[in-house]
């Protein structure tokens, strides 16, 4: 209950919040790409962080243009949900671990609960579906769990499962994960953040996830390829 109460806020939004928003048009932003990986330069010396140096996106098809940028546009606009989520979920499980009495305890969950809900709740209210099923991936990406072993940590298997169908009926899934070395959208997800990230459009938050984004890079080949 400790580290889910903040999930479960975020999922209540998510599948009963939901108002229908039209889909946005494309923005024409010229992308960059790259693939080069940082290492020390001399011996001894302090080692570098990765730095991916991108070249220019290609695409097989319009199509596979299309997909990209709509899936482009989404991720930029959820991803910042994600990462205050993972940052409020450390944040509140340092302070409970300094709150000895359980009252205390459930008292500091309730107010970081409302701050959440008084600052982000008309916002997450106007996520369309695919960008609430892309917010559940990146809250995985962010913390290593799936919103419905988030969820059942708090309320019971049977009201996880209840809440995963309810949230099929708008074609979300609360037990995906994010996937980049299996599934191709993830890994598109992944090299739409890295652009961001490098381009200060978006601020880096690590995943706990074990993966390399070189050696996806690599396995996937272009962004555009069709898989």
């Amino acid at each position: 209950m400790k580290k889910t109460i903040l999930f479960l806020f975020f999922v209540n939004l998510l599948f009963f919040g939901y108002s229908q928003v039209e889909e946005q048009p494309l923005d024409s932003v010229a992308e960059k790409m790259i693939i080069v990986e940082g290492d020390s330069i001399f011996r001894n010396s302090i080692d570098l962080d990765e730095v991916y140096l991108f070249g220019k996106l290609k695409f097989g098809s319009y199509q596979s243009k299309l997909r990209y940028y709509i899936l482009r546009r989404k991720t930029l606009k959820v991803y910042p949900y994600a990462k205050l989520a993972a940052e409020r979920l450390v944040e509140l499980n340092d302070s409970i671990t300094k709150i000895k009495k359980k009252r205390h305890q459930k008292k500091y969950t309730k107010e970081i609960q409302k701050f959440i809900e008084e600052e982000f709740s008309e916002e997450l209210k106007k996520l369309t579906r695919t960008e609430g099923q892309i917010l559940v991936k990146l809250i995985y990406r962010q913390t290593g769990e799936t919103a419905f072993e988030l969820v059942k940590e708090l309320r019971s298997g049977w009201r996880a499962f209840w809440y995963n169908t309810t949230a099929s009926m708008f074609k979300i899934s609360l037990k995906e994960r994010f996937q980049p070395d299996q599934v191709h959208e993830d890994y598109l997800i992944e090299d739409i953040l890295q652009r961001a990230f490098s381009e200060f459009r978006l601020e880096r938050q690590e995943s706990v996830l074990d993966y390399d984004y070189a050696q996806l890079s690599n396995k996937w080949g272009d962004v555009g390829k069709k898989q």
